[in-house]
């Protein structure tokens, strides 16, 4: 069967659901800090004394969130490369070759899981540091703001606590820049790193058991809503080895002997995904092309634009900034509000499905459970 970055989709957004999970308590544990004793003339300075409470508990989140994170990091890049490997056996039995990839069963995994595991271990150690500066950082933020308020007599300490938290929540912890100078908040970040590893392993995988196979040409599926930087090798025959530049080679028949047949090649399959194929959030698949066997397959039309799943992905952002919003209320004025503008945000999501024919993603919209 074909293989792309969204067979290991959930094994990467279980990853990033653990700093979901971590953000929404890290919100709670500074709202229930600050809200106790609001009310007292003595606010500020029992809010101050308590710094280091607070800092130790974030700290107990953030080795809580360590420990499990990294386990899961090795589990899931782990199973996408057995996704790919299993895909690749699958995919060279129906067309035939089944005992030619039978012979190469003992494809490596450890070497290229540990070398991917240790990338992204490497890439989230910043979040950690980030996470208890934050979060200390707004905490003192809100007593600032909080004290000051009512002096200024524009709000109330109440109100200025809230709206100071209220901003914490919009946007969680952030500051995450990746090579390419593109900014991320947490989750969005671990997430990217997530599917950027586990898709790679899979691919690997796949394209490691076709080696192994004698297979070295693959062909590039048509995805809906495809995005620009992988329109150009939609489609399109590739090869495993050799040059980069599109080129005509003769090849074995894979079906008739002594018999060659010409096909066009593209590029090679890195250069593809060096210009953008297959990244984090691609549809599209890599599967094996016989020569003389295999055929191109014919357009499709697609349900809706690149620019509508860009659009669903706003929505399904705003649907969890204001769950978020939710957890750091206050009272119950603040979660009602806030639980109002889920549900507009949902219900802007179910429109644009309906629109557009796109699968709605409810997955995407939750705030997962802190374990």
């Amino acid at each position: 069967m074909p293989v792309s970055p969204a067979m290991a989709e959930d094994l990467a957004a279980a990853v990033a659901d653990l700093y979901e999970a971590a953000g929404t308590v890290l919100i709670e544990k500074i709202r229930e800090a600050l809200a106790e004793g609001l009310d007292s003339p003595q606010w500020v300075q029992l809010k101050l004394a308590a710094v280091g409470d607070l800092q130790a508990a974030i700290q107990t989140v953030i080795g809580a969130l360590q420990q499990d994170a990294t386990g899961a990091i090795g589990h899931a890049l782990t199973e996408a490369y057995e996704r790919g490997q299993q895909a690749a056996v699958a995919e060279l039995g129906a067309l035939g070759v089944g005992q030619t990839a039978a012979a190469a069963a003992a494809v490596p995994t450890a070497p290229v899981v540990d070398r991917l595991a240790a990338a992204v271990v490497d890439d989230t150690r910043p979040v950690y540091l980030r996470i208890l500066r934050q979060s200390l950082d707004v905490y003192r933020q809100v007593i600032a703001r909080a004290a000051a308020a009512p002096a200024l007599g524009a709000q109330t300490r109440r109100q200025a606590a809230q709206a100071a938290l209220d901003q914490f929540a919009n946007r969680g912890v952030t500051g995450f820049v990746d090579r390419a100078g593109r900014s991320w908040d947490m989750r969005s970040y671990v997430e990217m790193a997530m599917r950027s590893a586990c898709g790679r392993a899979a691919v690997e995988a796949h394209t490691d058991r076709l080696g192994a196979a004698g297979v070295d040409l693959v062909i590039v599926s048509q995805a809906p809503e495809e995005c620009p930087l992988c329109r150009p090798w939609e489609r399109k025959i590739l090869a495993r080895t050799g040059a980069p530049g599109a080129r005509a080679v003769q090849v074995e028949h894979a079906l008739e002997d002594d018999r060659t047949v010409t096909v066009q090649v593209a590029g090679t399959l890195e250069e593809a995904r060096a210009s953008g194929l297959l990244h984090p959030n691609c549809r599209h698949t890599v599967s094996a092309y016989l020569p003389g066997a295999s055929r191109v397959p014919e357009p499709q039309a697609s349900r809706g634009t690149y620019e509508d799943t860009q659009q669903q992905r706003y929505l399904e952002r705003q649907v969890r900034k204001w769950k978020r919003r939710s957890a750091a209320a206050m009272d119950d004025q603040a979660r009602t509000a806030a639980t109002a503008r889920v549900r507009a945000y949902q219900a802007r999501i179910r429109e644009l499905t309906a629109a557009t024919g796109l699968p709605r993603k409810s997955h995407r919209e939750q705030l997962t459970t802190a374990r």
